[in-house]
């Protein structure tokens, strides 16, 4: 798993499990507490998602709203929305909607 930082985007990149949580969630609460504003993550370059990393996911979101911040998802690929779907995580979860390809 490569994390980086774009300003206020969390760039996550490789396979997002149960290997890799530990050090993604100390990744975004980091991003959370030192930005003020809403903080984006872009999941677009992970390959695969699991239980334990979705549920990192909606404990780093309530802990966002308690601060009065948002954490919205960007980037999810299909593999990822079905997980979200699959989990029912899809209403918990702030996801950008993706413009239709033609």
């Amino acid at each position: 798993m490569e994390i980086y930082t774009d300003g206020p985007t969390l760039v996550l990149s490789g396979d997002f499990d149960v290997r890799s949580t530990w050090e993604v969630r100390s990744a975004i609460y980091e991003h959370l507490d030192g930005h003020d504003q809403d903080v984006v993550l872009d999941l677009s370059q992970v390959t695969t998602i699991d239980m334990t990393a979705l549920r990192v996911l909606a404990v780093a979101t309530r802990y966002a709203t308690g601060r009065g911040q948002h954490l919205m998802l960007r980037g999810c690929c299909p593999a990822v929305r079905r997980m979200l779907h699959l989990s029912r995580l899809i209403r918990v979860l702030e996801v950008e909607r993706s413009a239709a390809t033609a």
